[in-house]
């Protein structure tokens, strides 16, 4: 891989907003579930509600603001994002020191989080464009993925020690500082971003909002890696409630022992996304996404094996080791290929699209397998998913893609 100072400044500012608002988010992982059921005395079905409804209403929230950053500079939007989410999360430790936090404040803060989230990312994507050569977006990937599994390695447990010596909302406090020093490091990256072109005049139509969504449609290549990225998240996701509950209740591991679970196997992460550029270079983007995108999916039915003690634990690891170092090489490399695929006028509205569906997806799956844990028992309802995981490889790009360009790029406007 590149020395750090090939990609510029620039980047180099962005990438440390990056690593910043990372660590808040990992730092307080599960702290409004951990508040809800604490401090506000929540039960089950509001807990869940956090995670899929707020999911659901924040992405739908996030759909018009697509093709409203398409044509605005986006380092601002960028720096509005972070500082919409640091307003909103502060709201949280005001109201808890007051005596009049509520569950419902607590679902409203995560609509708006997860709105600005998938804006964020969305704007984040095209500005990153501007910033580095073509060449250089997998290089940029992949230092992103690194950053996003060393944070999930260290960022849970100092949040778990920082909520035992300071209560659970110290952590929402050290996540709205975080976009914070987020907004400092996108504005200090400074530099001149084009200005993109102007959307004609008038108010917002309709077929405007689903531009996202034709264009990737149209698209051979963005077509099937949209809905294999759909259906995959969606399912490794909405399995993570129903293995809680297997292995905190009736296998009996204890938290410690759970967060262990997942949070060693992310140094596989880390050396995949550290391997995405090497192997790219030698056996090329599209065998690389295939080949790491069918391996992920051999992985999750190992968890409906799962037993009690040291054995179980171990299997666990294994198996989160293994998903995770594929995942590790997968995402930087699919990214790469997502952002080359898209016209820098399309960027900001795809990626919108990817995101809100992703989250939607996510949703409704969580929602779908909770029933069938209810229904069937976690482990079947696992085991059902690790099934299903199977076949996604099918959904992969069966040819290798290119940049967009020249007459493509006119036919794929034209289609849009």
């Amino acid at each position: 891989m590149r020395s750090g100072h090939r990609l510029g400044r620039r980047f180099g500012w962005l990438w440390g907003a990056y690593g910043a608002s990372a660590l808040g988010t990992w730092l307080a992982f599960g702290s409004f579930e951990l508040i809800a059921i604490r401090v506000l005395h929540a039960g089950p079905a509001e807990v869940a509600a956090l995670a899929s409804v707020a999911a659901a209403v924040g992405a739908a929230v996030a759909v018009p603001l697509g093709p409203w950053v398409e044509f605005r500079r986006k380092r601002p939007v960028l720096i509005a994002m972070d500082l919409v989410r640091f307003a909103a999360l502060s709201t949280v430790p005001v109201a808890f020191a007051l005596g009049v936090l509520t569950f419902v404040q607590l679902l409203l803060v995560s609509v708006v989080v997860a709105a600005a989230d998938i804006t964020f990312r969305a704007a984040s994507g095209a500005y990153l464009k501007t910033l580095v050569p073509a060449g250089d977006l997998l290089v940029a990937g992949a230092r992103f993925e690194s950053t996003a599994w060393t944070t999930t390695i260290i960022g849970p447990p100092l949040g778990g020690a920082a909520i035992g010596l300071l209560g659970p909302v110290v952590t929402v406090v050290a996540d709205g500082v975080s976009y914070l020093l987020s907004a400092l490091g996108v504005r200090a990256s400074g530099g001149r971003e084009p200005r993109p072109e102007r959307r004609p005049a008038g108010r917002m139509r309709a077929p405007e909002l689903l531009d996202g969504w034709r264009y990737i449609l149209a698209d051979p290549t963005l077509r099937p890696l949209f809905l294999n990225t759909a259906v995959f998240n969606a399912l490794v996701m909405a399995t993570q409630p129903l293995l809680a509950v297997l292995m905190l209740g009736g296998l009996g591991f204890s938290p410690w022992q759970y967060g262990l679970a997942f949070a060693a196997p992310s140094i596989g992460g880390l050396l995949g996304s550290r391997l995405a550029r090497p192997l790219v270079t030698r056996f090329g983007q599209h065998r690389v996404m295939v080949a790491s995108g069918a391996l992920r999916a051999l992985w999750p039915i190992g968890l409906a094996f799962i037993g009690p003690g040291t054995g179980g634990l171990l299997l666990v690891m294994g198996v989160e080791l293994g998903l995770i170092f594929c995942c590790g090489v997968f995402n930087p490399v699919s990214s790469t290929c997502r952002l080359e695929r898209t016209r820098n006028d399309r960027v900001t509205r795809t990626l919108t699209a990817w995101a809100v569906t992703t989250k939607a997806s996510t949703a409704l799956l969580t929602a779908l397998w909770g029933v069938l844990g209810a229904l069937l028992g976690p482990r079947t309802a696992i085991a059902l998913a690790g099934v299903i995981l199977l076949a996604t490889p099918l959904l992969l790009p069966r040819r290798a893609a290119v940049s967009v360009s020249g007459a493509e790029a006119e036919a794929a406007a034209e289609r849009v």
